[in-house]
This record gives structure tokens, sequence and C-alpha cells, in this order.
């Protein structure tokens, strides 16, 4: 009796969205007439489940569960496509996805043999060659493919860019310069990373009091944001919060 009852509960609460989304009315028929439990396994395996299955976050769940079984399927798709079609944004693809799994000599190979043409001085490659050459330890290098990038590409604007640039700089021992840099960003940058950097940076160069007033801040602003925005940031709120405790001890 009780699951009858369930089953009666999960046909009207279909038919009712049936109704607010506008689906197709035989949908209620089929609700209504078929034996309780198999309309609604028919309608959501026609109607809800293939909507699910296109939207942007169980796409990005099943790429990570495909990552997580097979990390290098990614890569070794990329490195076919690149290596069939040749075109540039298959090789862009395929040099990313060499930086994410470390192999930063193999990535810089691929952006410099694709930085030709019509694309020798493409901002987005040579951004992508500035990250390859910063993930391998290289520092001055990526430094000087970004003000490169800046030369050649003078309007154009890239958070990351930014940020990296920063954080090549802090790497070269240019703490005047990143300083400078992090400030800059910490106040406009799309998510909590840069302005952690400047005020983990001011820390260490003793500035405390400046470093936890730009923390507080960026707490504080965390704090009413959406949800989406603190789970998407944790790691770097935590990393705020972190500061702020050192600071008590």
């Amino acid at each position: 009796m009780v699951l009858l009852i369930l089953l009666y509960a999960i046909q009207a609460a279909l038919i009712i969205h049936v109704i607010k989304t506008g689906r197709n009315q035989l949908w209620i028929w089929v609700l209504l007439l078929l034996p309780a439990g198999i309309g609604a396994i028919a309608y959501l395996a026609v109607e809800i489940i293939p909507e699910l299955l296109r939207s942007r976050a169980a796409r990005r769940t099943a790429r990570g569960l495909r990552r997580a079984m097979d990390p290098g399927a990614d890569l070794r798709r990329y490195e076919s496509e690149a290596r069939i079609a040749g075109n540039v944004a298959s090789r862009q693809r395929y040099a990313e996805e060499l930086v994410r799994h470390g192999r930063f000599d193999e990535a810089i190979t691929q952006y410099r043999e694709t930085l030709s043409g019509l694309y020798e001085h493409d901002p987005n490659l040579m951004l992508g060659l500035a990250q390859a050459q910063f993930g391998k330890g290289d520092a001055a290098a990526a430094r000087a493919t970004l003000d490169e990038l800046i030369r050649l590409n003078p309007d154009f604007r890239s958070p990351i860019g930014h940020l990296l640039y920063a954080r090549a700089l802090e790497a070269e021992g240019n703490t005047a310069k990143a300083l400078e840099e992090y400030r800059a960003l910490a106040g406009s940058y799309p998510g909590a990373e840069a302005a952690v950097r400047y005020a983990q940076l001011l820390q260490a160069q003793g500035e405390r009091a400046e470093a936890q007033r730009i923390v507080r801040e960026l707490l504080e602003q965390a704090r009413i944001a959406p949800g989406h925005y603190r789970r998407a940031q944790r790691d770097w709120l935590d990393a705020a919060q972190r500061l702020l405790r050192a600071e008590g001890r």
C-alpha cells in the first residue's frame, strides 16, 4: 500500500512537471493510463534523463569519471586528432592536455610548431606557451613570452595571463614588480587566487597588516557570494583562512 501511494505521488509530480515545462500533453495520458510506475519510467527515460545528460553539470561529472577511470584517454584522443588533422585547434588542445599531464617539454614543442604562418603571433597560443614554460619551472622564459605577447598584441586582455605574469615575476625574485601586478589584479580577478597570492607575498615581505586586510575583505565578499562561487574557490578561501589563523597565533 505504501509503495502504491508513493508511485501515485510520483505520477502526480510528473504530471505537474509536464504542465509546468510545456511538454507534449500526451504525456499526461501516458502517465494516467499506463499501470502505476510504467508511465513514470517511460517519461523519465524519454524526457528527463536525456535532458540531464545534456546538461553542463552532467557532462562535467561524466568527464570527471572518465578521467578518473582512464586518465590518459583525452591525451591519446587529442594526440590522434593532432596527428591526423594537424590543424591549429587540434594541436592546441593536445598541447593543453600535455600541460595538464605535466609533460611540459612536449607541450612547448607543440606550441612552438603551431606558432607559425598566420598564427605566428596568436595571443592564446603564446599564453599557452608561457603556461607550459612556467609549469616547467622556467619563469624567466614565461615572463619573456608574455612580454612579447603584449608587445605584439597590445589589445589582448587575459586575467589568467596577467596572473601568470605576476607569478613569473615573483618566481624570478622581482618582488616589487610582482606586488605591483598582484595589486592591480586583486580586486578584479574572477576568483580568489590573485588576492590570496597577493596577501601571501605581502605576508612574506613583513607587510602583515595589509595582508590581513586583503584576506578579511576577500572572506567577507565570499561570505555573501553565491554558493557556487564558494565551492569553486574553496581551496583559495581555505588558504585565506590559514593566513588569518597564522597571524592570530
